[in-house]
Parts: C-alpha cells; structure tokens; sequence
C-alpha cells in the first residue's frame, strides 16, 4: 500500500503548479486535506488533494489539469499526516511546486483575484465578500463534495458548478509584467531559476503595497519585464491533452517523445507514432510572432484559421512559419497544435485520474 501511496503522489505532484500561464484554479492544501468525507480515511491525507484534481477535471472536460497550491507551514509538521506526507510538503515547496507560508492569511483570495482563478474551498469567505465582491461570480468559489458519480465540484456561492475564470485584476497584469528576485539565496520562486523547476514566477504579494516575497517576507527587487508568452495546447483524438507554455526565452519541443518538451507518444495510435518523429515540430517567439519551426521527417501540416477543408493545408518541410490567430498545427490527422483559446473545450467527460493508483480502500470509499 505504501507503494501506491507514493505513486498517486508522484501523479499529484505533476498536477501542481505556480506558473500564472497554466493553473487552472486555486486550492488550500491544509483544508482540503481534511475533507474526510471524501474518502472516510484519516483525518487529513494529501490525497485528497488528488481527489479534488480529479474533480476539476471533470469539471473542465480536460486532461493533466494544473492547480495553484498554498499551504500553512504548520502543515509540515501536522501529526494527522504521516511522517512521508510532511516530507512530501517539504519537498513540493523547495522545488517550487507550491507555496507553503508561516501564515497564508489571505493570500488564496489574493492569488485568486490577481490571477483570476477559480478557489476550491468550503469555506464561504463571508468576512472576505466586501474585499473580493469577485466571489459571489458564477464558478469562481467551488467546493469539492462526494456525489452520486463520484467526487465533483459546487458552487458555494453565486451558483454555477462550471469553474469560471476571469481575466488577472490590474494589479496583477502590472505584477505579471516583470521578473522580481528575492534577496533570499536560494529563494525558489523568485530567485535563479534551477535546472527543471517548474512553471514560470508565480504573482509576489503585496505588503503595504509593496511586492514582498510570500515565504520568505522579503521585498523583492525589479528583475526588469517578464518575457512574452503564448499558452498553447496539444489536442489528440479531439481532446485536450496537454497545455504548456512558449516564453520568450524557452522555445518548446512537440513530439513523439522528446528529450525535452511535450511528449505525445503516451496519445498516440500506432500509425501515428510511426509518422510523428521523436522531435517533430518546435515553437519559439521572435518578437511579435509565434513561430512554428518544422523539424521532422515526414513534414507537418498548418491549417490557417484551423480550417477543415484539405485544400486549405499547408505543408511545412524543414521550414518556418509564424502562427496567425486561430491557426492549428497538424502532426498527423488528429494530432493538432494551437493556442490553447483556439478550442472552447478539453473535450473530455472521463479525464485520466491522478488517483488510479491509490489503495483499493480509498477506491472503495471514492466509489460509495
């Protein structure tokens, strides 16, 4: 059992992200880690937070959906989770996956409102409401709750179970707009960026209206303006299965299974995987444009406004072409590239869960 535990944790930890490009919504570890209702288990368990993962997924209709994660710093040591789970807070905040804050205070509802996300909570925020009138919007303030299919999301207030996301508030797209560093050494957020960590700077909070640092407490310095990004999605089989991220200074990689960008092997039927090259198309910003650079055996396909009619087609070999609006990028029939406003849905109802390993107990109670 152990082993399987810390398999749905490794699937878990792919979920989490602070990149302001890609969470989807805005979660509260130590709370929901407590929702024993969820599964009837112990009285607080991180896999929880799997469960409410799932849950947003079948909401969003969408694969590997992302989630902005904060914790309190007394989660590390919380004796209701075992002695691994408190490592695994430990390490998921040093590699820069969540925040974990000596005292988080408001800062999910600040996240929440700079970034536009969605929160998934039970708690109502009724002494917040005046601050944050934002709540009270359709989908932006849902709970995860068990029902008759399994775990899924309701609103807790203004109705709507569908997540709803809204634009970041003004403040946000001015704290978007460049790099800020932490004096800290070592800071994960906002220092060096190491090798592998993921997602890009996460929004500082404001203290006195000043961008402070939210673990360490610091005010941050000006790293000067964040580079441009374009969010973009790989859509298989019409469905949604992974977005990432093209900055300024990070061309991405799309492939059968490249050293380092979107692998799509892992989607792919067996007559598409012997056509996608292992590297087969990569995109890069110049500029004003988005760039798609076609690096593979067999060519790749452009459809401009992502038209269906194959006269429209364009065929890209070893050459460069910038994206217009609305353009698809085709590796093969079903195998498609945008960006990711191009399609309105994930085009999933079942999305694969991040709890298909855990214990046949948990199952069990996930399925009452």
């Amino acid at each position: 059992m152990r082993f399987e535990i810390s398999r749905v944790l490794d699937a878990i930890e792919g979920r989490l992200c602070l990149d302001p490009a890609l969470a989807r919504a805005v979660v509260d570890l130590a709370e929901v880690s407590r929702f024993v209702d969820l599964d009837g288990g112990r009285p607080a368990t991180l896999l929880r937070l799997g469960i409410a993962v799932d849950a947003l997924g079948r909401q969003l209709e969408e694969e590997n959906v992302p989630v902005y994660v904060i914790a309190p710093r007394g989660l590390i040591s919380d004796a209701d989770l075992t002695s691994n789970e408190r490592m695994v807070v430990r390490r998921w905040a040093d590699d820069g996956r969540i925040e974990v804050l000596r005292d988080p205070g408001d800062r999910l509802l600040e996240v929440a409102e700079l970034l536009g996300l969605p929160v998934l909570s039970r708690n109502r925020f009724d002494g917040a409401r005046q601050r944050y009138g934002w709540l009270a919007q359709p989908g932006r303030l849902l709970a995860p709750v068990s029902g008759p299919g399994g775990p899924t999301l309701i609103a807790r207030v203004g109705g709507g179970a569908q997540p709803s996301a809204g634009d970041p508030s003004p403040v946000g797209m001015k704290l978007l707009s460049r790099l800020w560093r932490c004096p800290e050494p070592g800071c994960s957020a906002y220092g060096a960026k190491p090798a592998g960590r993921p997602g890009g700077q996460p929004p500082p909070t404001l203290r006195t209206g000043a961008p402070t640092c939210p673990r360490h407490e610091q005010r941050l310095g000006d790293g000067g303006p964040r580079p441009r990004a374009e969010v973009m999605s790989a859509r298989v089989g019409g469905v949604v299965r992974q977005r990432f991220v093209v900055a300024a200074d990070q061309p991405i990689t799309v492939g059968r299974a490249p050293d380092r960008g979107v692998m799509l092997g892992q989607w792919l039927t067996d007559e598409a995987r012997r056509w996608i090259s292992r590297n087969h198309v990569r995109f890069e910003l110049h500029g004003p444009d988005l760039v798609v650079q076609d690096v593979s055996t067999n060519g790749t396909g452009l459809r401009p406004g992502g038209s269906i009619d194959d006269d429209n087609r364009i065929t890209l070999k070893s050459q460069a072409r910038a994206l217009g609006m609305g353009d698809v990028v085709e590796l093969y029939p079903g195998v498609q590239v945008a960006r990711s406003r191009t399609w309105t849905t994930g085009g999933v109802t079942n999305p694969s869960s991040v709890m298909a390993e855990a214990p046949t107990t948990t199952m069990r109670a996930l399925d009452r």
